[in-house]
Order: C-alpha cells, then structure tokens, then sequence
C-alpha cells in the first residue's frame, strides 16, 4: 500500500542532532547556521514551490487544496496571523538575531542539493511528485503516523497547543517569550487540515504507474534532507 510506503519513509526523517536541539545542548548564538539554512532552503519560498505545483493544473480539488494552502502560507489570511516567512523571522526576532543575518544567505553545500532537487520536483511533471514531496515530506515529520491518527480524534483545544508551545525547547531551555512562537502556534491549529489534504491529493490522484516514482521521490528527498541537516549540524559546531 502506497501509504504505508510513504510512511516508513517519513519515519525516517529523523535526525541524529535533533537531541542536540530539543535538550538544550547548544547555545542559542550558536544555532544561528540551522536557522538561516531553513530559511534559504524552504521557509522564505515555500508558498512559490507550492505555486508552481498548482501551475501544473491538478484536478480541481487538489487545485483548491494547493490555493488555500498558499494563500495561508503567503498572508496568514486563513489563521488570522500573518504571512509565515513574517512569522518565522518574528521568531528569529525573539532569538535575538538580526534580521539582516536573513538577507543574503549562502546555502552549504548539501543544503544547495536539497534545495535544487525541491525546485526540480516543483517545477517538474507529474504533478503528483511534486505535491507529495512539498505536501508530504517537507511538511511531514517523522511523527506523521501518529499525527494522521490523532487528526481522528478531537482537534486541540487552545490549552493544549498553550501546554505544546510551553514545552517547546526555545521556551523551555533557551527562555523564549512563547510569544514569538507564533508560527508554531498557527502550524497546530491548522495545519491538521493541511495534512489530511495532502495525503487526499497524492493518493486520490496518483496513477498506479506512478506510486514508484512518487516512492522514489520521497527516498530521495530523505537522503539528502539527511545530508542537509549533517552540513546545518556541523554548521552549528555538533559533531556525532
């Protein structure tokens, strides 16, 4: 089953340093290199790789599916926030990082691959690839199992997306005023829909001779997602 498939691939994105991140093992000046290559990489630009996917005229629900999801991430009109490359650098704002260490960012190498394969996919046909790697993968966790389950049940309540943030490792370990997560904050009260979208769009929509392609897409942004992260860690000073 294709889903499953797409599954143990996202169980996979995993990475070695995220301990590293969520323990409070670095300090925070020191994490700078991880933000900026997230920035570069995707966040400032994932409403134009989703734009180009919707370029490819899926059907028209998927079609849908793809403008709101723009339309969220460009303005921030669906949540009521603000555009979520605003919401990021607010949060980088809260780290104490200049604005203007966001301007002019030079990818590592890795990160450079990673990014060429997102715009190869989004720009590419079929349209069903680029919308599983962008909607799915990039978007996905490795906890994605657990989160489609739970989509199931009740959505949370705002005390417990409070209680999440709270427990968000820029609050807990570095001190952060919860404030400036905001983009974390819209991300769970939205993004549940997002989600089940997402997996309708692909699985709905992808030809049988399609699944190995749509299969091997995800394999490959994985390995070098992997890698990407390796260069961000290193970039930070983590070493295994």
């Amino acid at each position: 089953m294709l889903q499953e498939r797409l599954l143990d691939v996202l169980e996979r994105k995993n990475h070695w340093a995220w301990p590293w991140f969520a323990e409070g093992r670095v300090p925070l000046p020191r994490l700078l290199p991880h933000f900026q290559q997230e920035w570069e990489v995707y966040v400032r630009d994932f409403p134009l790789l989703l734009a180009r996917v919707l370029g490819h005229r899926p059907p028209q629900d998927v079609c849908g599916m793809l403008a709101a999801n723009i339309y969220e991430e460009q303005t921030g009109g669906i949540s009521g926030s603000a555009p979520h490359p605003e919401l990021f650098l607010r949060l980088m704002d809260g780290c104490g990082y200049a604005r203007s260490s966001f301007a002019a960012v030079t990818l590592l190498p890795a990160a450079r691959a990673y990014r060429a394969f997102l715009d190869q996919v989004s720009w590419g046909t079929p349209w069903v690839v680029g919308a599983a790697v962008l909607t799915i993968f990039v978007e996905g966790s490795a906890g994605e199992r657990k989160e489609l389950l739970a989509l199931e049940q009740a959505p949370q309540t705002d005390a417990e997306i409070d209680a999440a943030i709270r427990r968000h490792p820029l609050v807990r370990v570095h001190g952060l005023d919860p404030k400036f997560l905001e983009l974390q904050r819209v991300h769970k009260k939205i993004e549940g829909g997002h989600r089940r979208d997402a997996w309708d769009a692909v699985l709905k929509n992808v030809a049988p001779g399609q699944e190995a392609e749509v299969e091997g897409a995800l394999h490959k942004a994985l390995d070098l997602w992997l890698a990407y992260r390796d260069d961000a860690a290193a970039a930070c000073g983590i070493a295994r």
